[in-house]
Order: structure tokens, then sequence, then C-alpha cells
């Protein structure tokens, strides 16, 4: 059974607290492992989680400030200290690839896995790699350093309709079979099934509201999104190219997401309801979660 969840790691922006490690996430998608901005202590906070290197198929950088990157150095010595059997890639905004390469080779250690680099570059969405089930995009964000946010989208399928399979006569080895080929005498696919969107996520970190917030948001089942203060500092946000919770329920909102998490708080914020009630508050009606460090969150069933 395929499995999708999104794993937290770490919290905190800017600084570690008591009760938050720095950015640290994993999402699990069917059988690979994609591990988003990990911050200093990821590797400890993988052990907690039950996360191993051999998990890791993908990392994605935002961008190169270091609550979201200084874990790399580590992350890359321990994939390639447990002979990762597949290569894994690293993407990553291209003007940081100075940031990349000191990252990379922090101190000295023995290769074993082929780490394959994948800078992006450019304006809108941008294909980045496609997997064995979905396609990963990229758009750039508004930050004080270039910053990329990341799009998971999984191609639209088709679901079996069982009233349509038995009105047809379709049963058995047949079901299977009308799925690879397409038809069955008279009988074609669309015949027995319906339309069923695929899946989409995005990781949206460090940065205003902006046009590539919305464009990543857009029919998101799940959004991870930063909300680093709350609405009583927005002008401060606004300094720092950071979102507040009541900004990022409203885009979730406009974009018609379906579960929210809201991560990467400051070290001010003791409450972590007081993000939730900012979320309600902005009008968002979906699921909610207000991340903490080592929570597993699954992603909501297909529509």
């Amino acid at each position: 059974m395929s499995v999708r969840e999104f794993v937290v790691l770490g919290t905190a922006s800017q600084v570690p607290t008591r009760h938050r490690n720095h950015n640290g996430y994993l999402l699990r998608w069917d059988g690979e492992g994609i591990l988003f901005d990990p911050g200093e202590g990821t590797q400890r906070q993988m052990l907690r989680a039950g996360v191993a290197a051999h998990d890791i198929n993908r990392i994605c950088v935002t961008h190169f400030h270091g609550d979201h990157s200084l874990g790399l150095a580590g992350v890359i010595q321990r994939i390639n200290l447990d002979k990762v059997p597949h290569p894994v890639a690293a993407h990553y905004p291209a003007s940081g690839q100075k940031f990349f390469d000191r990252l990379r080779y922090a101190t000295a250690y023995r290769e074993t896995v082929m780490l394959e680099e994948s800078p992006v570059v450019g304006d809108g969405i941008l294909p980045v790699a496609k997997g064995p089930s979905y396609v990963l995009e990229a758009h750039r964000l508004s930050h004080p350093v270039e910053s990329f946010g990341y799009r998971l989208t999984e191609p639209d399928g088709r679901r079996m309709v069982p009233e349509l399979l038995a009105r047809h006569g379709i049963k058995g080895p047949d079901v299977g079979l009308i799925q690879r080929e397409g038809r069955i005498g008279e009988v074609s696919l669309d015949d027995v099934s319906e339309h069923r969107a695929g899946q989409r996520f995005a990781f949206v970190m460090d940065t205003r509201l902006c046009e590539g917030v919305e464009a990543l948001a857009e029919g998101c089942d799940m959004l991870v999104i930063e909300s680093t203060f709350l609405e009583t500092e927005s002008a401060l946000a606004a300094e720092h190219g950071h979102l507040t919770a009541g900004q990022a329920a409203e885009v979730a909102r406009a974009a018609g997401v379906r579960h929210l998490v809201l991560t990467h708080f400051s070290q001010r914020y003791t409450d972590p309801e007081a993000f939730e009630r900012e979320a309600r508050e902005a009008g968002f009606e979906g699921e909610l979660t207000v991340a903490a460090d080592l929570v597993r969150v699954p992603l909501p069933k297909r529509g």
C-alpha cells in the first residue's frame, strides 16, 4: 500500500528553542522520500522520527539561510556513511551554488553515493524533476535572498466505478485488463470509470505574499507554509520577507487548499493555539495543523 505522509522534523525559524528544532521536513510519497530544508540537528531529528538516510531520494532547499540549510553537511555525509544504494537528487537555488558546494564538502569524508545536483533557475512555474507518480515543480518567492517554493503534482487518473463495471459485465482479471489496455471489445475505460484528480502538495517557506505563493498553493490537497509571525507583527513580517498565520490562511482559503499545515514559528511565540485561532479568523475552514516537532501528518485521501 502506498504511503503519503508529511513528517515534521523541526519547526523553528532563525533559532531553535527548547521545544522546536531548526527546520526539517520529510515527505513520504509512495516509495520515495523528499527531504525539505534540513537545518541544524536534522540528523538527530530523523533518528527520533524513525527516518533513515535510505529513505531520502531527493533533497529540496528553498533558500540558503542557515535555519533551512546548515544541516545539509551532516545529511549528505550520513547518506554516504550509510551507503544509500540509490542516487539522491539535490534541488536548490542556482544562485546559492557556492553555499551548496561549501556545505557538501564542509569536512573530509568518503563519497559512496551519487548525489545529483539539480540547481533551480528561472521564473514562473519551473519543471524540476519527474518521479514515478509525480511531477516536481518550483516557483520563485519573495525573500531577501533568492528563494523557491516546491510543488508535487500527481497526474490525473481514472477511478473504477463498481456499478458501471457490473453494468458492462466487466469483472475479475478483465478489470485490470481494461485499465491497462483502455478497452475490452466495445467497452472503453471511460464507460466504466470516472475522472480522478491527482493529488497536489506544496511546500512554501520564507516569503512575503507574492505571485509564487498563490501559484504554488492553487488547488493543493496539502499546503505546508511558513507562518513566522502573527498579524500583530505584520509590518515586521513584510520587512523581513515572511508571512503571518492570517496571510497564510487567506492564501489557503482562496486557493481551495484541503489541509493547511502552518510551521516556521518565531521564537517569540510560545502558544501554538494562537496560530490556529488567527488562521480560523482569516476564514480558512479546511483541515488545519499547527506543526509541532516529530508529528506525522497524512495527506488527505484523494477527492
